[in-house]
Formats: structure tokens, sequence, C-alpha cells
């Protein structure tokens, strides 16, 4: 890899070598393995092998992440071949979430040469009877006069048996509540016989070779070292872990979406119906442009997301909230409207591309659920609402950090990780920076910089989201029994995010950018035509038009359909 050369490149041209003949990546091994059920343990060598893991350990404490969209784009470039490889391999970064925030320097030091050497951390959260209710979980953690002594399990832990440590969340407090948990990073291999056995691996039905089990400990005795962070700031911590892994995991939803895409466009170019290739047909063409209208929001989500932990660091409550909602919903959509396309072939296990799109969208359905289930996160977003509203009204922005986080070729700080909190109390710069957005938009519009159906669009996404603040400060806060209501609302603040987003990117890129997606603001006006249709607002009868004209350039794409292919900057896939 060359000084030029970015993580993410390297790693594709070594994946490219991988994932033909019996390589660890073929479609073929990918499929076997799957039918099987069985771990791929050598693709996640291979991924040892490039040495991925230095990329799970921050720069000051030994590895190689600097910048968060590297990451996003290293877990993206593996998903977009297998995400059981993607989902086993990452796994190691979430467990290790938890000391990065608040691990003292000789903690993080030693896990970050630990991982890269190879070893594998696990974060054992849920338990079998709670499931996302922290608060609940029973295994508890005692005082003994040399450390602590852990009893009980943790189920439905991604890589508990095969890990060698496991960041585990414990009650230390017989009462429990907010202050009566810890964290302990558990080293497995230092426990003597009986004090831990591992539960059978669960089957599952998406990423069937993972190893989806747990872990049940008695009277494991641990090290007062092995706390994480302070003594009964545990739930605090996981908390504020959870904002770094909710943000950079959408990257699987993204692989997964290139992937699904690029099998129906190579299909629907090769299959003939009624004589002619099923892509030529119009009923064919506008669900592409639909579809690629999806993957592009959820990147430029992800972009905007991934670069606020550097820039709006003291936001990311809820811009990780917001990211990990929207970003796996819009997939999955986006892998709908593409089965549909597909037919039969987007089920069939042999007939078509070693039957990597039904095994694809099994996969991916555990993207919306893992780290905070789509619900939990919005949520988190309504615990905010009267924050958010305040912040609208009062039209108050991190400008500063609002445009790093926008303009991809920005420098991004060091992520300072002391700045993440629970409450957002300046709300969301990127949506309350949309009237500015708006004034520069207009500004363009007159100068014909824009066509002006598109500033047509984005003035309606003003109005919408005005609206949306207006119906979220009509809803009393209720920390319990939450109406559905408010779940809705929270979905329509996510649409306006990921339509604030858009408008951002575009006006910091749309004077130098270059590509058909680019051209008189293509990707802004289907993104926006999307936003406005999940906001239930009516448009042009033929604003639809744009997904057929955007299905155009899809098809003729010679690689991934992606903004960042025309705004070369770190993270690119």
């Amino acid at each position: 890899m060359t000084a030029t050369t970015s993580p993410a490149v390297a790693l594709d041209a070594r994946l490219r070598q991988l994932d033909m003949g019996d390589g660890p990546f073929a479609p073929a091994k990918v499929a076997e393995l799957d039918r099987k059920e069985a771990f791929p343990t050598d693709a996640c060598s291979a991924l040892d092998d490039f040495g991925l893991g230095a990329h799970y350990v921050p720069v000051k404490h030994g590895g190689r992440l600097e910048r968060f969209p590297d990451l996003v784009a290293l877990w993206r470039t593996v998903a977009r071949r297998d995400l059981t490889a993607a989902i086993g391999h990452g796994k190691t970064f979430l467990g290790g979430a938890c000391t990065w925030v608040e691990g003292n320097a000789k903690q993080a030091a030693a896990l970050g040469e630990e991982i890269q050497q190879g070893a594998r951390v696990s974060w054992g959260l849920t338990e079998r009877h709670h499931g996302s209710d922290l608060l609940a979980g029973e295994l508890s953690a005692t005082r003994t006069s040399e450390g602590w002594r852990l009893d009980g399990e943790k189920w439905l832990i991604n890589n508990a048996t095969r890990g060698h440590l496991v960041s585990v969340l414990a009650r230390t407090e017989p009462a429990g509540g907010p202050r009566g948990f810890s964290v302990f990073l558990v080293d497995k291999r230092t426990l003597p016989p009986g004090a831990f056995h591992c539960l059978p691996k669960e089957r599952t039905h998406g990423i069937r070779g993972a190893d989806i089990s747990g872990i049940a400990f008695t009277g494991a005795d641990v090290p007062d070292s092995a706390l994480v962070g302070r003594q009964g700031g545990g739930i605090e911590l996981v908390l504020k872990a959870l904002q770094l892994t909710r943000t950079v995991a959408v990257a699987m939803s993204l692989g997964a979406g290139d992937h699904a895409l690029r099998l129906t466009v190579d299909f629907a170019k090769a299959h003939q119906l009624y004589e002619r290739r099923l892509v030529d047909l119009p009923r064919a063409r506008r669900p592409l442009g639909q579809a690629a209208t999806q993957l592009l929001l959820a990147e430029a989500v992800t972009c905007v997301g991934s670069r606020s932990l550097h820039a709006l660091t003291n936001e990311a409550s809820l811009t990780s909230a917001l990211t990990k909602a929207f970003v796996p919903s819009a997939i999955n959509d986006m892998i709908a409207q593409l089965a549909d396309l597909m037919g039969a072939r987007s089920f069939l296990s042999d007939v078509y591309a070693h039957g990597m799109f039904q095994k694809l969208e099994r996969d991916h359905r555990i993207i919306a659920i893992f780290d905070g289930s789509t619900l939990v996160n919005r949520n988190a977003v309504i615990n905010q609402f009267p924050v958010l509203v305040r912040a609208w009204r009062q039209e108050r922005r991190d400008a500063e950090g609002l445009a790093t986080a926008t303009t991809l070729t920005a420098p991004l700080p060091e992520a300072d990780l002391s700045r993440l909190a629970l409450i957002s109390l300046g709300g969301c710069s990127v949506v309350q920076g949309l009237p500015a957005a708006l004034q520069r938009l207009q500004a363009l519009e007159e100068g014909g910089g824009v066509p002006k159906h598109v500033a047509v669009l984005a003035r309606a996404l003003g109005t919408a989201t005005a609206a949306v603040h207006e119906r979220m400060a009509a809803h009393p806060p209720s920390p319990r029994d939450v109406p559905p209501e408010a779940f809705h609302l929270a979905e329509h603040y996510e649409a306006c995010f990921a339509g604030a987003a858009c408008l951002h990117l575009w006006l910091n890129h749309q004077a130098r950018a270059t590509g058909p997606l680019w051209s008189d603001a293509l990707w802004l006006e289907a993104c926006l035509v999307n936003v406005l249709s999940r906001l239930g607002v009516e448009t042009a009868p033929d604003a639809a038009d744009v997904f057929d004209r955007l299905a155009a350039t899809v098809v003729d794409a010679p690689g991934l359909v992606s903004l960042l292919d025309d705004v070369r900057t770190e993270g690119a896939p």
C-alpha cells in the first residue's frame, strides 16, 4: 500500500484476489459455508493478515484508527462480499469500544496490542430474559478482597465462544439502577476451569455461520484492573460507546446495498423478457433508480454521521441514533425493491450467483437489530424532542463543526471521546442548519447554479421540517408508555436529517464535483423526492421521473454507485 492509497482501496485490491476461484471470499465458498452454517475462518484469517484489526485500535493507543470514515469504508468493502465475515471480524471493535471511551491509558494500550496480535473481543450486554433492557441485567459482579467475582450469563453475544476477551456489563449494586452497573474487560484465557462456560451457538436465519452464542460465569474472579471506567458508571459508558458502534456499524448496510444493486443490475442486463433485456423495460428501470436513491441517501447519512463523531462529537447521542435508525431501514427497503425486480432468483439458492442475493437479504436483517434496534434508536431521539424543538426555534447550530462534517475534503480533527454525552444540549446542527442552507441554495438558484425544480423540492423540505418540529413541540415528554405517534414523529425527523445531510453535502461540493450523479443536481433531486415522500409531502406529478434518469446512470456505471467516486476523500469505497 502506497502513502496515497487509502486503507479501503488497498483492502479492496486484496479481496479482489480472494473472491475468485476457491478463495475465501469467492461466492461459491461463501454460499457453501452458509449452507453448512460454518464460520468463515479463512476469510477472517485473510482480514487478520491484511491487518484489519489495527484499524479497530485508535492511533493514540498504538493502532491505525485515525478517522471513523476510514473504518466505515473498510467494513463496507468486506460487507459487499460477505456480511457474515464482516460482522464476525468487526465485532472486536465493538468489544473494545468501552475501553477506548473510558479505559485508562494502560488498559487501552494493552488491549490495542492484543487486538493487533489477533485477539478477538466480544461485547456482553444482553441477557436471555431482558433483551435491550440493560437496567434489568442480572449478571452480577461482587466485591472481593482482590477484585471482583462474576456470576451470571450473557446471551446472544457475537463471538462469545470464539472471543478471547469479553467486555461485560455487570450489576455491581444489588438494587441496580442507573448507577448500579459497571463494565469489566474479562480475559477468558486467564480464568480457571469451571469459572465460565460458553453457551451453545444459536441457529439463525441470517449470518448462519456467525458465532451467536453466550457465556456464563460461575464465581469467576477478576482483578481490579478489569474494571473499565468508574464503578457504577457502566450504563453511561455503554451508552456512550454505542454512539461509536451504532454509527460505524451501518457500513455493513452500505456494503449489502452495494452487493444487492450490483447483483440486480447484472441480472437485469443479462435477462431477456419479451425479447428485450429486462433492464430496457421501463417497468424495470424505475425500481433500479429508486433503489439507487436509497443507497445514495444511506451513503450521505453515513458520511455525515461518521464525520460528526469528529466534528460534532457532543451531538453524537443524536447523530448516532438517527444514522443507525435510518440507514439499515433504507437498505432493507432497497433490498425489498430489488427482490421484486429479481423475482424468483431473489430467493433461489443455486440458480443465480450462488444464491448471493437471498443470503445478503437474510444476513442484512440483523443490522437493524444489534447495538440497539430501530425502535430503541428512535426512542433515544424521542427523549430529546424538547431540546431539538428549542434549538430549532433558536436556529442554534455549530456552524464550524457542521461545515467540517459535511465537507468531505475537510481535514478531520481527532475524535475527542471525552466529549461524548448522553444528551445533545445543542440539538442537531445538521437539521438546524437547514434554513441557512436554503438561503445558500436560493442564491445559487438566482444565479442559475441549480435547477429551479430542485430548489422547489429543497424549500418543500424546509417547510416540512418546520412542521415536524411543531408536531414534536406538541408531544409531551413521556419516559414510559411512549405513544406510537412519537415513533412516527421520530421517523419523520430521521427523514429531515437525511434530507438536510444531502443538501449540505451537495452545496459544499457542487462547484467542483464532476460525474453524471452531480450533473444538474441529479442525485440531490432523487434524494429529495424520496425524502419528501417519506414525509408525506405531495410533489409534482412528474417528480418520480428522476428515478428513470438516475437508473440510466446506474446501468451505465462501470463500478460502484457512490457519491464518493466523484468526491474523492478519505474513506472512499
